[in-house]
């Protein structure tokens, strides 16, 4: 193909946009549009930290096929694929997973206009659903591992930390496993909204409750007996979040950590008081895999649960660093809150 896309790439915590050469796919490859790409937690974090070589972010993605490579003709379920079809596809594969790649691998990053899916390991689903919808496949994939790996039973009490997009979709997937009784502690007010319009019973403002020890206090008053809950998941991704989420487990309950995708540093912990004493099982979720996929796609494709909403803003590939700044700051961007932010880079 004589044509070129274009592609951020981020170094440190700049971000530019290059121009590279469209490939014509390979045998067993795939070669798409772009439609959106999610902004993750994980694309955050690293760039917060300052990713040291240049960099194609984006692992969240949803796009339409330009071309098939030779042998490729049908997705991971088997499924008819041809060229127009829209897919999701997920970021693991034999190597490093697109979206952490350097930038000496044109296209295997989300925020571009194409993406070139070149591993021989790739596990693409054809969708119908909507783009706002199919783009929170990955971190919805997330969700389904946590409450797998969580084993929520029918009628448990569950308490989720953080309300964005991974804290949102462990609470749908906590609800769809059994859980009767769904608190979800975080903020802003406007992401609370949404995590009461998806399920969830009781919601807890962190701005209301600033002290720790008030808030614990006002947590379990939520919760039977204020004995805490079955199952804690955290999914604030910040420090101070993790011992506090111990202590709102009940005895012989299970606390999940989801949110510290990315090196944080360290945290202090009682190991008689938070595992010991409360028999607690800990759970540590890292990515998916591709059966976790499966089962996250098939559950969005029923239409249950109004996902696009968690799309708050799209933005175009130039306003990227918009994006991350908005995630990085007072979650608000156009006066309006941010929960998932995409990038639409549509080929020319």
């Amino acid at each position: 193909m004589s044509r070129t896309g274009r592609a951020v790439v981020t170094h440190g915590r700049d971000f530019e946009i290059r121009e590279y050469p469209v490939p014509d796919p390979a045998p067993g490859t795939v070669l798409l549009r772009q439609e959106l790409t999610g902004i993750c937690g994980t694309d955050l974090h690293n760039w917060q930290k300052g990713l040291p070589v240049d960099t194609l972010q984006g692992h969240e993605v949803v796009g339409i096929v330009e071309a098939l490579g030779s042998g490729v003709s049908v997705d991971y379920l088997g499924n008819r694929l041809r060229e127009g079809d829209r897919v999701v596809f997920h970021p693991r594969n034999s190597g490093v997973a697109y979206g952490f790649r350097g930038a000496d691998e044109p296209f295997t990053g989300g925020f571009a206009e194409y993406v070139y899916l070149k591993d021989p390991v790739n596990c693409i689903i054809k969708t119908l659903t909507p783009p706002q919808v199919a783009v929170l496949a990955e971190p919805f994939t997330v969700g389904v591992h946590s409450a797998l790996r969580a084993k929520v039973q029918i009628g448990d009490t569950v308490i989720i930390q953080g309300a964005g997009a991974i804290g949102l979709m462990c609470l749908i997937a906590a609800k769809i496993t059994g859980a009767a009784r769904l608190i979800v502690v975080g903020g802003p007010a406007g992401r609370l909204e949404l995590a009461e319009k998806l399920g969830a019973h009781v919601t807890i403002d962190i701005a209301d409750y600033p002290d720790v020890e008030t808030r614990k206090q006002v947590v379990l008053e939520h919760t039977p007996r204020r004995e805490g809950a079955d199952v804690v998941f955290e999914c604030a991704g910040f420090l101070p979040a993790f011992p506090e989420g111990l202590e709102y487990v009940k005895q012989d309950g299970t606390f999940v950590e989801v949110g510290h995708f990315v090196d944080s540093g360290l945290i202090e912990v009682n190991p008689h008081k938070h595992f010991l004493r409360p028999n607690l099982r800990l759970e540590g979720v890292w990515g998916s895999r591709h059966h976790h996929f499966v089962r996250a796609m098939a559950v969005m494709e029923n239409e249950e649960f109004p996902f696009a909403d968690m799309v708050s803003h799209v933005l175009p590939l130039e306003r990227v660093k918009d994006g991350f700044d908005a995630l990085n700051g007072a979650y608000s961007l156009g006066g309006e809150t941010v929960v998932k932010i995409a990038i639409q880079a549509p080929a020319s």
